[in-house]
């Protein structure tokens, strides 16, 4: 393998850890902890999934707005509360919780695993 061969693959690689690594900032809770957390009135849970996978399984308590329509709705959410984001592996709302983080929210929070986690 020449040097070009390895420098592209570890690009690649690069581009994948990134991907799913912990946004900075941005808490991330297990579906276990977020039981605990579905009590909390001051919270904003959020399912970043599609509306069909909404309306075939969703936690009481969360509005779906989905991923691709987030930034544009995110004027309906308060800067003020916590926002609590699940999708269902837990990559598209770690990619919603970047966004969100980016826009100006200050608390944010990812459900690691989403609804494939949840029991």
């Amino acid at each position: 393998m020449d040097i070009l061969n390895i420098m592209f693959i570890a690009l690649i690689v690069l581009f994948f850890v990134w991907r799913i690594l912990p946004t900075k900032g941005v808490r991330q809770i297990t579906a276990s902890q977020l039981k605990h957390e579905l009590k909390d009135t001051n919270k904003q849970f959020i399912d970043v999934r599609t509306p069909s996978e909404f309306k075939g399984n969703h936690i009481r308590g969360f509005r779906n707005i989905p991923l691709d329509q987030l930034l544009k709705s995110s004027d309906s959410l308060s800067k003020d509360q916590e926002v609590v984001l699940i999708c269902q592996s837990g990559m598209r709302s770690n990619k919603a919780s970047k966004s969100l983080r980016k826009s100006g929210f200050e608390k944010v929070t990812n459900v690691k695993g989403g609804m494939s986690a949840w029991s």
